[in-house]
């Protein structure tokens, strides 16, 4: 029905265009007939546009958001498609996307200009090299709609002008590459140096330290030394890649504060008795659970509270502060502090401290088992909790280490899983 319509609009445009050719023509027949072709013509085209267009929407309504069509015009479910999928055609209407398209892009998209709906360059670059080429094209983008990571994009002919479009998170493929080429650099630069030394005392016990005890018991003390200090590296370098192979994953479990704050004073508890030391915490009771990883979070305790131990004075004492902060924009965050009273950190070296082997006192250090790791460790476990770090330092007073992690929403139970945060 709608396309007789359509005929007949058409047919009237031409008999109104003819019309109008032959008053122009002035009675010249010669000139009248040119005119009526350049009518007809021009006529059969808005037809012709008309009808596709008519045609796209009729596929667009049948297919809903979840189906696109075929070259053979068989309906194909878009929602089968793990991925973010959209059925695109060569006047660069969405005609057909699936649910993981909407959430990714959070717009109305059936019926829109890819162009103006998506505005990414990217997206406008593979969809016209697509249709000019007729040939699949493959594009990896960093951050799309309201995804971030890494994404392939790739616009695939379907035929009858159309192209599927599609996105795919390869962000774990791309963050385990990077992590084998990372282990690797990192490993072969800070191993090299204990290694040389276990080597070198392996030789000097062979050679001319053969049959002297002392020597030997010594040299056997120093490689047992950097022996540990290897594991302990190797250690914090899985620890790490596994932390960043985790980095989109964001944490979603409700976790109280309070007994992993007891968990690290027991921990802690006898290394402290040696030093003369002691962990006080200062947070008020009706502290609210946090969305975080028990596990990581324990991880950055750990770290921080060690390195208190390590570089702040003997005798003196090392304060865990827990505070709410005020209500911002997105959410409502807890910050734990942990301070210590020892030598503190110049200025210059702050903004550096969370680089992996970074260090501002390399010497010190090593010497007291660093492997210059730990601050990484925690500002990544921060990262992937959607918290922040923050490191405050005064040479000769001490430095202050906190971090920040997003309150669990209300009502939501002790341990529960948080499905949408």
């Amino acid at each position: 029905m709608k396309q007789a319509i359509i005929g007949a609009i058409a047919g009237l445009l031409t008999g109104l265009l003819a019309y109008f050719a032959v008053r122009a023509a002035g009675g010249d027949t010669a000139l009248g007939v040119a005119l009526l072709l350049v009518a007809t013509l021009f006529a059969s085209r808005l037809t012709e546009q008309l009808l596709t267009e008519r045609q796209e929407d009729s596929i667009a309504e049948a297919s809903g958001a979840n189906h696109q069509a075929d070259p053979q015009g068989d309906a194909v479910p878009v929602a089968a498609l793990p991925e973010a999928a959209l059925l695109v055609s060569d006047k660069w209407r969405v005609l057909a996307a699936n649910e993981a398209a909407v959430t990714l892009f959070e717009s109305r998209l059936v019926g829109s200009d890819v162009r103006q709906t998506l505005r990414y360059p990217a997206v406008a670059e593979a969809v016209r090299q697509a249709l000019d080429s007729d040939a699949p094209t493959i594009r990896e983008i960093t951050a799309l709609g309201g995804q971030e990571g890494y994404l392939r994009l790739r616009a695939v002919p379907v035929g009858a002008g159309r192209l599927l479009l599609t996105v795919t998170d390869i962000s774990q493929t791309r963050l385990s590459e990077r992590m084998r080429s990372d282990f690797v650099a990192n490993a072969s630069h800070e191993l090299r140096t204990p290694l040389a030394n276990i080597m070198g005392f392996i030789e000097t016990l062979q050679g001319p330290a053969a049959g002297d005890e002392a020597a030997t018991s010594r040299f056997l003390t120093i490689m047992s030394r950097e022996a540990a200090r290897m594991a302990r590296l190797i250690d914090d370098l899985l620890s790490l890649s596994r932390i960043e192979l985790d980095r989109y994953v964001r944490p979603s479990t409700a976790l109280p504060v309070a007994p992993l704050l007891t968990e690290v004073k027991t921990a802690f508890g006898q290394q402290l008795a040696q030093g003369n030391r002691e962990l006080q915490i200062d947070m008020p009771e009706d502290l609210p659970d946090v969305l975080a990883d028990h596990d990581q979070i324990m991880q950055v305790l750990h770290n921080l509270v060690s390195n208190a131990i390590k570089y702040g004075r003997a005798g003196t004492p090392i304060r865990i502060i827990v505070r709410q902060e005020a209500q911002r924009r997105d959410s409502p965050m807890l910050r734990i502090a942990v301070a210590d009273e020892g030598e503190g950190i110049p200025k210059e070296h702050l903004p550096r401290l969370t680089e992996r082997f970074y260090r501002a006192d390399t010497g010190r250090s090593r010497s007291l088992g660093g492997t210059g790791l730990g601050l990484a460790i925690v500002k990544h476990i921060v990262e992937r909790h959607r918290g922040r770090v923050e490191i405050d330092s005064e040479p000769g007073k001490g430095s202050v280490f906190a971090f920040l992690l997003p309150v669990a929403p209300a009502g939501i139970e002790t341990g529960a899983v948080v499905t949408k945060v």
